[in-house]
């Protein structure tokens, strides 16, 4: 394992991570009447058997030690943020538990309060 914690990720697998992933958020906002998704998994299947994959930080917990995310704060209030947009997944190479980062997830966060208002 220790293999995949020194590899570089090519630009292309990223590249193709992040679209996947953009698929998948507007299948999940418009529907899925082609069953699409069944593709989607089969893809990041592939790409998690070649060691790499993505996660998506929507809805987690925020706090500023975090090294996973570079966030923007929407709103003055900075407590208990959560995320509430995802504009980039996390990648990560290796296997789940012992997986290292190799793209910060590029994400939006606000106060759980200011959000709970809408």
């Amino acid at each position: 394992m220790a293999q995949a914690f020194t590899m570089e990720i090519p630009k292309w697998i990223l590249n193709t991570l992040n679209n996947i992933y953009e698929v998948e958020k507007k299948l999940a906002l418009h529907g899925d009447a082609g069953n699409a998704t069944r593709n989607i998994n089969k893809m990041k299947d592939t790409f998690a058997e070649m060691g790499v994959f993505y996660e998506d930080p929507m809805g987690q917990e925020f706090k500023e030690t975090r090294t996973d995310l570079d966030a923007t704060i929407s709103g003055s209030d900075t407590e208990n943020l959560v995320v509430v947009e995802v504009i980039k997944p996390i990648i990560r190479a290796g296997e789940a538990a012992f997986s290292k980062v190799v793209q910060k997830g590029i994400v939006v966060v606000e106060s759980r309060e200011r959000g709970s208002e809408k």
